[in-house]
């Protein structure tokens, strides 16, 4: 076996390993008031550098919030955060997004991810699938600082609006494309 297959062989089995205990909720959930305490500091960051995003929650139905994903990766990846839904301005809920990836990719890197949920139909899609995975279900549109800026009321025309933000590290190829979201106990 060549070196450069024993590499991959390697990476591959830390991957497989990362992941089996990434979906594991027991082994990673954190605390919920955790999550709580996270999730008011990132939508305070999201909403000072992004006033559009601010003016999407006024009008949301719902509110996913994930403070803090963590994704690596060396030809092979996964990403894993918690999360929660706020509804109302309250808690509805505790969510977990993991992905599992490959392809020519390497690197760390963590990011906050938020959506807002505009129509009852995305709701009710968030609540009654047992997992969702993103690109599948819902019309999500990804809200970068151009797009921001163009946002108006009269524009909204998709079911979910996502903004990834506050990006620290190095990734080649970061995108949420394909995470799936689940709802985790309590």
């Amino acid at each position: 076996m060549s070196k450069i297959a024993r590499s991959a062989a390697s990476v591959l089995v830390v991957v497989v390993a990362s992941t089996a205990f990434v979906s594991s909720k027991a082994a990673i959930a954190v605390e919920s008031s955790m999550v709580d305490r996270e999730t008011e500091a990132a939508l305070k960051v999201l909403y000072d550098t992004t006033p559009a995003a601010r003016e999407l929650a006024d009008k949301a139905r719902g509110i996913l919030v994930f403070p803090n994903i963590v994704r690596a990766g060396f030809l092979f990846g996964a990403q894993y955060g918690d999360g929660e839904l706020i509804k109302d301005g309250r808690t509805a809920g505790y969510y977990n997004i993991t992905a599992v990836s490959y392809g020519l990719q390497a690197g760390i890197q963590a990011f906050g991810y938020v959506m807002f949920l505009m129509t009852d139909s995305a709701m009710s899609y968030l609540d009654r699938s047992g997992g969702w995975e993103i690109g599948v279900g819902p019309t999500v549109a990804i809200v970068d600082a151009g797009m921001a800026k163009t946002l108006t009321t009269s524009t909204l025309q998709s079911d979910i609006y996502g903004f990834v933000f506050g990006q620290k590290g190095l990734m080649v190829g970061v995108g949420v494309q394909g995470s799936k979201i689940t709802r985790r106990g309590p």
